[in-house]
């Protein structure tokens, strides 16, 4: 699956947190909220009937890696500042570490030369990035910091065409914008309804 098909997907989190809030921290949803997120979910579907290297098992594990998502996302809301965001990074790094280390065996590839420089700078750069995430989370409001996550999308297409040369359709595209602005207005109606 393409990396930016995969971050686009990913952001159908949204939706699930949703959910998980009301059931989990009792929060309101408005309707048009749920009218957004549902042009979001349709997004996911245009996506896979429109980008042929997509199959049906690589859709089920990126929207299980959205639920997961959504998931921390109603966690760090519900801890708020009372854990210290090193405490909570570390917990997400340990998990990380024994599903991606179960999840490796009879799969792994020893990394070769350069790949160890680039395998310590993904843990260097994902221990900082998740830890600023997590105290942007703790110290503002899900609603003012979640729409700067949907900047990944455009970065991850970007980094797929430089760095693997995976080129998107216009269709595909389309049904990415789709997703990214359906969630974008998902957050504006919260904030002016």
């Amino acid at each position: 699956m393409p990396i930016g098909t995969a971050t686009s997907l990913r952001y159908i989190s949204p939706l699930f947190a949703a959910l998980l809030a009301i059931l989990l921290l009792k929060e309101k949803m408005r309707p048009l909220q749920w009218v957004f997120l549902f042009i979001a979910l349709i997004g996911v579907f245009l996506l896979k009937g429109f980008d042929s290297r997509v199959s049906t098992f690589a859709i089920l594990l990126a929207l299980l890696t959205a639920f997961f998502s959504s998931f921390v996302y109603v966690l760090l809301r519900k801890i708020g500042n009372t854990e210290h965001p090193v405490v909570v990074v570390n917990y997400f790094m340990c998990m990380a570490f024994i599903v991606g280390g179960i999840l490796s065996i009879g799969n792994w590839i020893q990394p070769i030369g350069n790949e160890w420089f680039v395998l310590i700078s993904l843990g260097l750069l994902g221990f900082g990035g998740q830890y600023f995430m997590t105290r942007a989370f703790q110290m503002a409001e899900t609603n003012i910091i979640a729409p700067f996550k949907y900047t990944e999308v455009l970065f991850t297409l970007t980094f797929g065409w430089f760095l693997y040369g995976e080129h998107q359709t216009l269709a595909s595209l389309a049904a990415m914008g789709l997703i990214v602005i359906s969630l974008l207005a998902n957050v504006w109606a919260k904030q002016n309804t």
